[in-house]
C-alpha cells in the first residue's frame, strides 16, 4: 500500500470506532439521520429483497472463502465445483429480521454471486443464475412465519442459459423475463412457457463495449402499454418481448458516456401518476456512472473522476428527449431509492474509478434526495452523511417503517478486512429521511384501516382510514403503492412506485380519516403481488402495511390468449397453464361450457389451474400429472 493509502486507511477507521461506541449509535443533521444497526451480519449485503414478513433476504457469494457465520447445527456445503472451499461450513446468505433486528444464516447450494432476482406473486423470492456451478441455477425462497422454517430450494439447470449480471423483471401475467449478462445476447422467462425458452435481443450485443462490455445488469422497466424499457449502456429501447420487436429506439444519452455495470450508474422509474387515465405518461432517471475509458484507465492504477450528471426522459412522449441534470456530487455505483412520498434517495458509491475488484476510489458519504416534482435546477438536497464507506458491492432497500436499509461493500475477490484501503464490510445500518423525524410526528398518518396483507383487486375502489394527532390538509393527502425492489450492483430490479391520489378524503372525528382511492386497472400499470401501501400527508408518510394485488377471481366476457388470461379490453389479468396428460380440443369445449373464463390463480408449486377447473378436468377423464404440456390459445 502506498503511504496516501494507509493514512486514508486510519482516518475512516478511526472515524468509524469513535463514532461507534456500542452496538446502535445515532448522527443527526437537517438531512436525516443514520442508525447503525448490526456490526457484523457475518456475509457482506451485495444483494438484498424486503419480503412481505418484513424480512430481507441477503446474499453475498460462496467464493469468497469463509465467512465470519456458520450455518447451523453443524450443516456443511460440500461443492466439488468450488473454487476456493470445497467444504464449507459458513453461510454465505442470511435473513435479516428488520423488526427485532436480528438474523439468522442460510444455506445457498451453488455460487450467487452476481445475480439476480424477483419476487413472485405468492411473495416467493425466485433468484437466478450466478457464477460458476450457479449460473444456470434457479433458487427459490419462501417467507416464513418462523424462526428456522425456510431456507434456499435449488433447482438445477432451471434456466436456459448462463445467467452472471442478468436483470430480471416481473410481468404483467406473474411470470419473470430474465435480460442479458455476461456474453448473453437474449432473454427468457421463469416459470418457462415453451422450449427452447430463449429469444435473441440483438440491441445488448449493439450496446456491448468490447473489452469492457457497459451493457451488464440492464436497467428494465415494465410501463403501461404492457412493454419494457430497456437501457443498456448510454442508450434504451422500447421493446415489445412477446413478439420479441423494438418498438421504438430513444436517442443516446447526451454525452454518449456508460452508465451500465462496470461503468455502475444507476436508475429509477418515476413515480407512475393519474394511473386511471387512458394513457400513463411513465418517466426515467438515469444518474451517476463513470466516463468512457474509466475502467481501461482503473485496470491501469489511473481512477478517472466520476460523472455528475443524470438524465430524465418521458419514455411515453412521441418524440422523447433527454433532459440534463447535475448532482451536487459526481457518484459511481450508487444506489437510487424510491421513497413513500415520491422522492428519490441516492446513495453509497465513490467519486471517481468504476466497479470491480479495487477499482472505486473517494468513497461519496453523503446521500442525496432527489424531488422529482420541483422545478428543475432545484430537485437535489445533500443529506447528513454516514460515517462507513459503501462502495463496490453495496446495497440499499426501503423499509416498511419508511427507512433505508443499507449494506455491503466489498471491492475484493476475498474478504479482506485489513491492510486495504476499504475493507469488506460486513455491518447494517439504516438512513432515516427528515419525514421521520421527531418534529413530523404530529402530521404522520397512522393507517388503521385495511389490515396488513390485505387482499386488493384491480380497479378497486378502497377506502383507507387513518389517523393524524395533529390537522390535516386535506389537499395534502395522497396514497402510494411502492413494490419493493430485489437490489444489486446499482440497480433496484422491479422498483416502482404507483401514485393513488385521492377521489375523496372524509373526516370521521377524533383525528380519523378515511380516504378514497383506486387501486390500478391491470398488470401493466402493477403486476400482480405484494406491496407496500402508504398514506402520504404534507410529503410525510405512514408507516406501511402489505398488501397484495391480486387477479380477479371470475372475468366475464374474457380470452384466454397464449396462457394469458384477458378481460374483455385486453388487459391482463392472470397467466395461467394446465397440467394435463392430454390437452387438447376436449379441454378446449370445457372452458367452451364455462361460456367465460373461470376462477385462475397463480400456484407457486406448480403454476396450475385453480381447483375448480382442475375438478372439472378431472370429471372429463383428464388427469392432472403435474407437468406443464404446452401454453395453448383459444378464445371463449
Amino acid at each position: 500500500m502506498t503511504q496516501t493509502s494507509i493514512l486514508y486507511f486510519l482516518f475512516f477507521h478511526l472515524t468509524i470506532i469513535i463514532s461507534q461506541p456500542c452496538h446502535r449509535f445515532l448522527t443527526h443533521a437537517a438531512g436525516g439521520r443514520w442508525q447503525f444497526l448490526q456490526r457484523s451480519i457475518g456475509i457482506s449485503a451485495m444483494h438484498m429483497q424486503l419480503l412481505n414478513n418484513d424480512r430481507v433476504v441477503i446474499f453475498d457469494r460462496t467464493d469468497f472463502g469463509k465467512s465470519n457465520i456458520s450455518l447451523p447445527a453443524g450443516k456443511c456445503r460440500n461443492d466439488p465445483n468450488e473454487a476456493v472451499l470445497k467444504v464449507d461450513c459458513t453461510a454465505h446468505s442470511v435473513e435479516y429480521d428488520v423488526l427485532s433486528n436480528t438474523f439468522r444464516p442460510l444455506m445457498v447450494q451453488t455460487d450467487v454471486w452476481c445475480s439476480s432476482g424477483a419476487v413472485m406473486p405468492d411473495g416467493s423470492l425466485i433468484q437466478t443464475g450466478g457464477f460458476n456451478d450457479g449460473e444456470r441455477r434457479i433458487r427459490i425462497f419462501k417467507p416464513c412465519g418462523t424462526a428456522n422454517g425456510c431456507d434456499w430450494v435449488e433447482v438445477e439447470n432451471g434456466l436456459a442459459a448462463r445467467r452472471w449480471y442478468a436483470t430480471n423483471h416481473i410481468l404483467p401475467d406473474g411470470r419473470q423475463i430474465v435480460i442479458g449478462g455476461r456474453r448473453q445476447f437474449n432473454y427468457e422467462f421463469h416459470p418457462k412457457n415453451r422450449a427452447p425458452n430463449l429469444y435473441s435481443l440483438p440491441f445488448l450485443a449493439q450496446t456491448n463495449d468490447r473489452g469492457v462490455e457497459n451493457n451488464l445488469y440492464p436497467f428494465v422497466f415494465l410501463i403501461g402499454d404492457g412493454n419494457l424499457f430497456i437501457f443498456s449502456n448510454n442508450r434504451a429501447i422500447l421493446f415489445d418481448y412477446s413478439n420479441n420487436k423494438v418498438v421504438k429506439t430513444y436517442p443516446t444519452m447526451p454525452g454518449g458516456d456508460p452508465r451500465c455495470y462496470p461503468s455502475t450508474g444507476s436508475a429509477v422509474l418515476l413515480p407512475l401518476k393519474n394511473i386511471q387515465a387512458s394513457s400513463v405518461e411513465a418517466e426515467v432517471l438515469v444518474c451517476g456512472g463513470a466516463p468512457k475509458g474509466s475502467y481501461v484507465q482503473a485496470g491501469k492504477g489511473t481512477f478517472v473522476g466520476a460523472l455528475d450528471t443524470c438524465g430524465r426522459i418521458k419514455i411515453t412522449d412521441p418524440n422523447p428527449k433527454w433532459v440534463m441534470e447535475t448532482m451536487p456530487q459526481a457518484r459511481v455505483m450508487g444506489d437510487m431509492t424510491l421513497l413513500p412520498n415520491g422522492n428519490v434517495l441516492i446513495v453509497n458509491g465513490g467519486a471517481a474509478g468504476t466497479a470491480g475488484w479495487e477499482f472505486g476510489r473517494n468513497p461519496v458519504l453523503n446521500p442525496v434526495l432527489y424531488r422529482p416534482d420541483n422545478k428543475l435546477g432545484s430537485r437535489f438536497e445533500l443529506q447528513n452523511p454516514t460515517t462507513i464507506p459503501r462502495m463496490y458491492h453495496s446495497t440499499a432497500v426501503l423499509l416498511r417503517d419508511g427507512r433505508v436499509l443499507v449494506g455491503g461493500s466489498n471491492p475484493h475477490i476475498y474478504y479482506n478486512f485489513t491492510g486495504v484501503i476499504f475493507p469488506t464490510e460486513l455491518s447494517l445500518e439504516a438512513f432515516s429521511p427528515a419525514y421521520l423525524d421527531p418534529e413530523n410526528s404530529s402530521l404522520r398518518p397512522k393507517i388503521v384501516l385495511p389490515a396488513s396483507q390485505a387482499k386488493l383487486k384491480y380497479k378497486q375502489k378502497l377506502v383507507v382510514r387513518f389517523k393524524v394527532a395533529g390537522s390535516v390538509a386535506i389537499d395534502k393527502v395522497s396514497v402510494t403503492m411502492v413494490a419493493p425492489s430485489f437490489t444489486t450492483h446499482s440497480f433496484s430490479m422491479n422498483q416502482r412506485l404507483a401514485v393513488l391520489g385521492s377521489e375523496k378524503v372524509t373526516s370521521l372525528g377524533k383525528n380519523t380519516y378515511a380516504v378514497q382511492v383506486t387501486t390500478p386497472g391491470s398488470g401493466n400499470l402493477a403486476p400482480l403481488g405484494y406491496y407496500l401501501l402508504f398514506v402520504v400527508h404534507k410529503d410525510i408518510p405512514s408507516e406501511g402495511i402489505w398488501v397484495n394485488l391480486q387477479a380477479s377471481s371470475f372475468v366475464e366476457g374474457c380470452a384466454c390468449i397464449g396462457g394469458v388470461l384477458r378481460n374483455s379490453k385486453g388487459d391482463v389479468m392472470c397467466s395461467f397453464s394446465a397440467f394435463c396428460g392430454n390437452l387438447d380440443a376436449i379441454s378446449a369445449k370445457i372452458w367452451a361450457i364455462h361460456k367465460a373464463c373461470s376462477l385462475c390463480l397463480y400456484n407457486p408449486a406448480f403454476m396450475g389451474l385453480s381447483n375448480s377447473y382442475a375438478d372439472s378436468l378431472a370429471k372429463k377423464g383428464l388427469a392432472l400429472d403435474g407437468e406443464l404440456v404446452e401454453w395453448f390459445e383459444f378464445k371463449v
